[in-house]
């Protein structure tokens, strides 16, 4: 059994954010009907490094988020489609979509509507902005959500600012923030019997990962300051040079800064004004960091990280991406798994990461091609195959 048995879920999301939430439902084991437009599916089909991939409509970014999903085809603008979905509806206890506000009931498919055929429906809609509000309509991509929420403002350092982040963490971050949303709505609903709209906009999602930097702001009065690599919380805390590349160095407390001048052999810095006391340290780290470097460029990264270890401050390699997705401790955990697509062969994709002792989930089925269970999905309905040959021919799937 998993944790998600019997639940069914409608996923009319494109791209990332919407994707990737129910991605998580899915490796719980919810049954995920990916609902696209019959014109091409979702973008991220046609989105990634390997041009035939995308041709195919497979494209990498697509394959990333969609395992564990059923694809159907519905073009929601024909009657016949919108009445499709509202028959799903009838069946599913979640729906989710990541449509600029107003499109649902322009569409006349509004939660209000979809929710007076079933009372029990959690339907979650994501977008940059939510659902009200000065910006609400205005366009939102990860990067523009960076830069509106202060992210970018604080990355980098002196000579780089701002500076995105090197992946889309507002939109992975609004995904499971909408799957957290959407997990506490069913168990709410487990208790009440009843559904419920959420609201989850990217901007709210990413500035609470912000709460340390911004209780500097909000209460202390602390405007941030790009620092790069370092720390901003103590000092040696950050990344140095080492003779074959770079080490990461976390030493937070005081008896950890006086280990690592005895692992450097530097002890008589642990006595120096400058750096003798946490905040003088923070103050002076421009100062110190090269008069620490100056050792660590005598030995390789795993020299130092192997003695810094065992003397409990905590560091440790900067790994390639490469390198890093095929640690042992990441093959122990199994974060990766493996499964197979009919024409693309194996795939190497994240799985569940929460470990569940008694109701363990996991990658079980490869993405799907677009429109793979239109038909199997449609005959659960009720659809004859003249019906969705009908359908097809009239272009509503």
């Amino acid at each position: 059994m998993t944790l998600l048995d019997g639940i069914r879920v409608l996923d009319l999301t494109n791209v990332l954010a919407g994707p990737f939430a129910t991605l998580h439902l899915a490796l719980c084991g919810a049954e995920v009907i990916k609902i696209e437009n019959p014109g091409g599916g979702d973008l991220a089909r046609k989105l990634g490094c390997v041009p035939e991939l995308n041709q195919k409509l497979m494209g990498t970014s697509f394959l990333a988020q969609n395992a564990n999903k059923k694809s159907i085809t519905l073009n929601l603008k024909a009657e016949e489609g919108k009445e499709i979905l509202r028959k799903l509806v009838a069946t599913s206890d979640v729906l989710v979509e990541n449509f600029r506000p107003g499109v649902m009931e322009r569409l006349g498919v509004s939660y209000a509507s979809l929710a007076a055929i079933n009372p029990r429906l959690i339907y979650c809609a994501i977008s940059g902005f939510g659902q009200t509000g000065p910006d609400a309509f205005r366009p939102a991509y990860d990067q523009i959500i960076q830069g509106l929420s202060g992210v970018m403002a604080v990355n980098g350092d002196e000579r780089l600012n701002p500076l995105r982040c090197g992946f889309p963490v507002c939109d992975t971050v609004g995904g499971l923030n909408a799957a957290f949303a959407i997990m506490g709505a069913l168990y709410h609903r487990e208790r009440s019997g009843e559904g419920q709209f959420i609201d989850i906009a990217l901007l709210d999602s990413i500035m609470p990962l912000m709460g340390w930097v911004a209780a500097n702001l909000l209460i202390g009065g602390q405007q941030p300051v790009p620092m790069g690599n370092d720390n901003f919380t103590a000092a040696p805390s950050g990344t140095f040079a080492t003779a074959d590349g770079y080490i990461n160095i976390a030493a937070n407390q005081q008896d950890q800064w006086e280990a690592t001048c005895e692992v450097l052999g530097v002890p008589e810095l642990t006595t120096d004004p400058r750096f003798e006391k946490r905040d003088t340290r923070k103050a002076n780290r421009r100062l110190l960091t090269p008069l620490l470097e100056a050792r660590l460029k005598t030995r390789p990264t795993a020299h130092w990280v192997e003695q810094l270890n065992a003397r409990g401050v905590p560091s440790g390699e900067i790994l390639s991406l490469e390198n890093a997705l095929n640690a042992d401790q990441v093959a122990h955990r199994q974060s990766l798994g493996t499964v197979v697509e009919p024409e693309i062969g194996p795939l190497r994709l994240f799985s569940l990461t929460a470990k569940f002792e008694k109701t363990a989930g996991g990658l079980e089925t490869p993405p799907p091609r677009l429109g793979a269970h239109t038909e199997a999905v449609l005959e659960a309905l009720g659809y004859s195959a003249e019906d969705v040959a009908g359908l097809r021919a009239r272009q509503v799937i």
